[in-house]
This record gives C-alpha cells, sequence and structure tokens, in this order.
C-alpha cells in the first residue's frame, strides 16, 4: 500500500505570520496522525521561514507514525536529523533562497558529494531518499550513493495532467520501473492533488509513499482536515 505522509509546512507558514502558537504545528501533526496520515513531512529551511528547527525536534518527541525530514544536507541540517532520528531524511537540491522545491539532483555529477551525506545517515539507521526529476538515468546514479529510494518530483506530470496525462506520467512509469530494477524504494511528491493523484498511483505500481503539502492543506480550509486527510487516502486505493 501507498502511505500518505501530510507535509504541515504551510500550516506553520501561517502560524509564523502573526507570530505566537496558533495554529498549533505540534497539535496539527497530531491531528493528522488521528485523522489517519501514515506520516508526517517537514521541510526546516535556514531562514525558518515555517518549519522551525525546534519544531522538528517538539514534532520527534510525539509522532507515532513516519517521520520524514527534508532538506538541503547543510551541516545544520545534518546535525539536526541525525540529533531527532526521524525514520526518513529526504535529500533535496535546494538553495537556501529557493520558495519551494523546483529541481531533483543531478545524481551523477553530485554522486561524490550525496554518497558521502547517505552514508552518514545510513550509518545512523536512517532511511535516504533521494529527490530526483522523471530521468531514468539519474536512477541508476542514485543507486550508486547508497540510498533507500528516490523521490520523484511531480510539477511536470501535475502540470501536463489535463492536457495528455498519459504522455505526462510516461516518464515518471520508466523511473519507476528502473528503480524496481535496482531494488530502490520510490517516492513522490509536489503539486499532487485530489484531481491528479489516483491516475498517478494506479500507474506506478511501486510506489511506497506520497507526501502532500500545499494542496492538502489548501483543500483542507474547504473540507476541514479530517475530512481532506480521509479523501486523499481514498485517491490511494
Amino acid at each position: 500500500m501507498t502511505k500518505l505522509s501530510v507535509n504541515i509546512n504551510k500550516i506553520a507558514t501561517i502560524r509564523n505570520s502573526r507570530g505566537g502558537n496558533m495554529p498549533d504545528v505540534i497539535q496539527a501533526a497530531i491531528n493528522c496522525e488521528r485523522f489517519g496520515a501514515e506520516g508526517i513531512t517537514v521541510h526546516p529551511r535556514p531562514d525558518e521561514r515555517h518549519i522551525r528547527y525546534n519544531d522538528v525536534r517538539n514534532l520527534a518527541k510525539v509522532l507515532t507514525t513516519e517521520f520524514n525530514i527534508e532538506g538541503y544536507p547543510s551541516k545544520e541540517f545534518i546535525a539536526l536529523v541525525t540529533e531527532v532520528h526521524p525514520a526518513q531524511v529526504t535529500l533535496v537540491p535546494d538553495p537556501p533562497t529557493a520558495l519551494t522545491s523546483n529541481a531533483g539532483w543531478d545524481t551523477k555529477n553530485n554522486k561524490a558529494f550525496l554518497t558521502d551525506i547517505v552514508k552518514v545517515f545510513k550509518e545512523e539507521g536512517i532511511r535516504v531518499s533521494l529527490f530526483i526529476g522523471p530521468l531514468v538515468e539519474m536512477v541508476g546514479h542514485a543507486f550508486d550513493t547508497g540510498a533507500d529510494r528516490i523521490e520523484l518530483y511531480t510539477e511536470a506530470y501535475a502540470a501536463g495532467y489535463e492536457a495528455d496525462k498519459e504522455k505526462a506520467i510516461a516518464p515518471y512509469y520508466a523511473a519507476a520501473m528502473e528503480a524496481g530494477k535496482f531494488g530502490l524504494g520510490v517516492n513522490a511528491g509536489h503539486d499532487l492533488n485530489l484531481k491528479n493523484l489516483n491516475y498517478f498511483y494506479k500507474n506506478i505500481g511501486n510506489l511506497a509513499e506520497v507526501s502532500i503539502g500545499h494542496a492538502l492543506i489548501s483543500d483542507a480550509l474547504y473540507f476541514g482536515l479530517e475530512n481532506t486527510i480521509q479523501l486523499y487516502l481514498r485517491e490511494l486505493k
């Protein structure tokens, strides 16, 4: 079964816009789990404009489902992840000023760098996923780093879904099949929503996990958080 991990960055963004602790990010994460989420994802950035490093520490104390921490592997990020010891770390190539993730790793040209980083986390017993575009070539190089999984960057799929969903998913299917040959797990995330999630799920047979934040939290404004999580879970059946 494909797990749904809820990215709660947007909840933290709302909190930070006014200061204080409303909404309560920790309680929101606990509620997400209670409402059926099978994991919680956060992406702390150096400027802490949404999830803060202390949020990560506090979440690690209370979460009962899979905790997935995304981010660029800076010294500070590596130290944080090894401190809190989540189930999974997802490495993304975002520069500090990036608004959101907008590209996957070039695992060929960054192989030596990523191999060293992956080794640090693997020695701590943390599962490692590399955020990559749907490029077959990059899958094999991701495997060479020692990573356990890849996370397919799904923005291009979401952008092309309405016009031609078969064309949009083709490179993702190819990349996922290549990952299967190497024994790599497959995650996916970015711009997946209630319209395009089920088709992606049905066509990527080895999909282990989806990480969804922006669309899910936006939908929760209309449908409520509990109902929205259930709606997303239904798309993964």
